[in-house]
């Protein structure tokens, strides 16, 4: 015998009296109670038969019953109950009748699971959570959700106007519209977030056009910053967390973007106020409020530039007007020189502290750094370049005399941001030959206060401009020291020889060309004096150096004389130039511009420059016939015996033959055609075939970072190797050049 058929409306009028029950559980109505596991397990299984049995087979009847019958409870019951209250109470009976009906919809579809397990899997519909909840989405949702949006944004505006709110209220009503979107956020992106964040917008940007008028720009951020915080934490808090970046970014725009202008330039506190007061708290706050608004920070960025621009240029103004006072004279530009690089280092010192600190590292705030130093780093004062005046302000450091007053350790911080300060140089090919220039001076008079500072330097430049910036000066490191090799050798040559006698001490600094600075040199006829010792080194070297040829430099060396003078013996410290003419004063007591000339064989403008040093100037060793302020061929000097000074020694300057200062300009020109020469050549051998305009530019680029071409320079060398067959115009187009191979 086959099982008991069950009829539609038998099962289900036993089915009903169980959901009646779970109603009334929910409802807390008479009736209710709970259901035990055999009630449990005699609905679950009539709901098993009925969709089991061959025939009739129930399964879409009770599917659509079960939709049905949640309808009906929600519209009798649920809907009235939510419509019927106002305020933080329509809240609450939403969210009690929300979770109210999450349960009910669980209890049920584990009562109908098995419609689950096979019909609604195979006729490919809702499963029975998810058409319960929709149930809940369409008869109340639908039609209490403009209500409950409404409500929600008054309580956020008493909130934020400093009332206490049921925030726990809040965060389940959220929730209400993130559980109908039933896994999506469609629901609560449209309904709830949406007007929301519109309705902050709208709040703020109230707030803002009162405060801009009313704050100073500290006061202003202050309560920005106050307020982003708290919406934040609103969004931690109550919001679901996609909603922060949204509510945040509104915020931010119509706090910050729409007003920023209005912000930037107040005039007793805006940005630029900040700025020259020091701000840094204020400025600190600014970057953090504005660093995440898309182009936020160009603004301050632009007004960061122009300040620290401003400063710049009235440090070089300050100088201008100083040299202006005390009329420009040689020692004056150098202290000024000084002063005014000291001073672009501490303006370095501080505006980067800005930069590390106040603005995070920002590459906005270095490029605008960067472009302010360039423009006053790049000025010349009194005619002085600024890499002249940046090579005098290390050899200052360098050399004894000056660095003494300060620790190793400053020098080492202040030669570090020196070649930091390089960056901003244009000219760094002029100030590399303004450094080898003065090093050479250190180097041959012994003038380095230290020589791991010299090294230390070198080091230093080497890492911020590259081993070929620096490698001249590093061999000439290299052959001091070799020189001093060399003069122990000597020393030891003659003491091992006691028949060789140079008759005078001599010391030899013996140094390659290539690396080190052009300088004159000439045949001088020595005095016997100075003969013999020279002929003495000449033999050494030539047993050291059989292949090497020596050309000595005379107008460098120096001499350690002994003048005899009445009163008491000085000791003299003057060139070799100066010295050989003092010494033909032991043989004569009066001579001649013209026999002095025989004798030494100089040229006329260096005899005139050494006899100018010796009688016209501070200490006249030799008296001039007639006595005039300048020399002339006709001139007769006599030895000055009754010269006197308060020191037993003096040294007696020797005036350049040049200007130093032309020199180096004259040969960085000559070499900068050289670099140009190249690079053009490198780039069209690459190329081959290349336009005039794309040619310069590539040109610029290639050498910048050296120094700054000028185009018609490059113009001119373009047409120079043109000249010279390395390069050809197109015969079709004269702006167009060819590799000639």
């Amino acid at each position: 015998m086959g099982a008991k058929v069950i009829q539609f409306d038998q099962g289900w009028s036993s089915l009903q009296k169980a959901i009646t029950k779970l109603e009334n559980i929910l409802e807390g109505a008479p009736g209710g109670g709970h259901f035990s596991p055999n009630e449990y397990m005699a609905v679950y299984s009539t709901i098993y038969d009925m969709c089991t049995q061959h025939t009739p087979n129930y399964s879409p009847q009770l599917y659509d019953k079960y939709r049905e019958s949640l309808e009906e409870y929600t519209v009798a019951e649920v809907l009235p109950a939510i419509a019927e209250k106002h305020g933080e109470f329509m809240l609450r009976e939403l969210v009690v009748r929300w979770g109210n009906h999450k349960v009910l919809v669980r209890w049920l579809s584990h009562f109908f699971s098995y419609l689950d397990r096979w019909y609604v899997r195979t006729k490919n519909l809702p499963k029975l959570k998810e058409a319960g909840l929709v149930v809940f989405r369409d008869k109340v949702y639908e039609k209490v959700k403009s209500n409950v949006v409404g409500c929600v944004i008054d309580i956020l505006g008493k909130e934020r106007g400093g009332e206490q709110i049921d925030r726990g209220l809040l965060k389940n009503v959220v929730d209400v519209f993130v559980g109908v979107g039933m896994g999506g956020m469609g629901c609560y992106e449209a309904d709830f977030e949406e007007g929301m964040v519109e309705h902050s917008g709208e709040y703020y940007s109230r707030k803002a056009a009162s405060w801009i008028l009313e704050d100073t720009c500290p006061e202003y951020m202050v309560k920005v910053e106050e307020c982003l915080r708290r919406e934040r934490e609103r969004a931690c808090q109550y919001f679901h967390s996609s909603s922060e970046q949204k509510l945040v970014e509104r915020v931010h725009h119509e706090l910050l973007v729409v007003h920023a202008r209005q912000l930037f330039d107040k005039e007793d506190s805006g940005c630029r106020a900040l700025i020259r007061g020091d701000k840094v708290e204020d400025l600190s706050r600014m970057f953090r409020l504005y660093h995440k608004v898309p182009k936020g920070l160009e603004p301050v960025g632009d007004v960061f530039r122009e300040h620290v621009t401003d400063e710049g240029k009235a440090l070089v103004q300050q100088a201008e007007d100083a040299l202006s006072s005390q009329q420009g004279s040689k020692g004056a530009v150098a202290e000024v020189g000084l002063t005014l690089v000291r001073n672009i280092l501490e303006l370095h010192d501080k505006y980067m502290a800005y930069v590390n600190g106040c603005f995070m590292n920002q590459s906005v705030f270095h490029k605008a750094l960067k472009v302010a130093f360039e423009v006053f780093c790049n000025k010349s004062v009194a005619g002085s370049s600024s890499a002249e005046l940046l090579a005098v302000f290390c050899d200052s450091l360098l050399k004894k005399g000056t660095s003494e007053k300060l620790s190793d350790e400053t020098i080492e911080e202040t030669l570090e941001k020196v070649a930091v300060l390089l960056a901003y140089y244009s000219d760094k090919d002029l100030f590399a030959e303004f450094c080898r220039k003065k090093l050479a001076h250190r180097l041959l008079f012994d003038r380095s206060a230290n020589q791991d500072h010299e090294t230390s330097f070198l080091s230093k430049l080497k890492q911020q401009c590259g081993g070929q910036f620096t490698s001249k000066m590093q061999t000439m490191v290299t052959d001091m020291a070799l020189a001093k090799d060399m003069r122990t050798n000597f020393e030891q040559y003659v003491g091992t020889n006691p028949s060789i006698k140079p008759g005078i001490d001599l010391t030899v600094t013996v140094l390659r060309t290539g690396s080190w600075p052009s300088y004159k040199s000439s045949a001088l006829n020595l005095p016997e004096e100075m003969v013999k010792c020279v002929e003495v080194f000449k033999g050494f070297y030539g047993s050291q150096m059989k292949d090497r040829k020596l050309v000595w430099i005379y107008s460098l060396g120096t001499c350690n004389l002994i003048g005899k003078f009445e009163p008491k013996p000085i000791e003299l410290v003057v060139s070799t130039y100066q010295g050989a003419l003092l010494l033909l004063f032991n043989h004569a007591d009066r001579l001649s511009f013209s026999e002095i000339s025989t004798q030494l064989n100089l040229t006329n403008e260096d005899l005139v420059r050494v006899l100018s040093s010796l009688s016209c100037a501070k200490y006249k060793i030799l008296i001039k016939e007639p006595n005039t302020k300048t020399v002339t061929a006709d001139d007769t000097f006599v030895f000055n015996s009754k010269f006197n000074d308060r020191m037993r020694k003096i040294r007696i300057p020797l005036p350049p033959l040049v200007d130093e200062k032309k020199k180096v300009t004259e040969d960085v020109e000559k070499e900068r055609k050289y670099a140009i020469d190249a690079a053009i050549v490198r780039i069209m051998k690459s190329r081959k075939i290349l336009g005039h305009q794309k040619l310069v530019m590539e040109c610029v680029e290639m050498v910048q970072h050296v120094f700054k071409p000028d185009i018609k320079a490059i113009k001119k060398r373009i047409e120079d190797l043109i000249s010279r067959d390395y390069l050809e115009r197109d015969q079709e187009d004269s702006n167009t050049f060819k590799y000639v191979a």
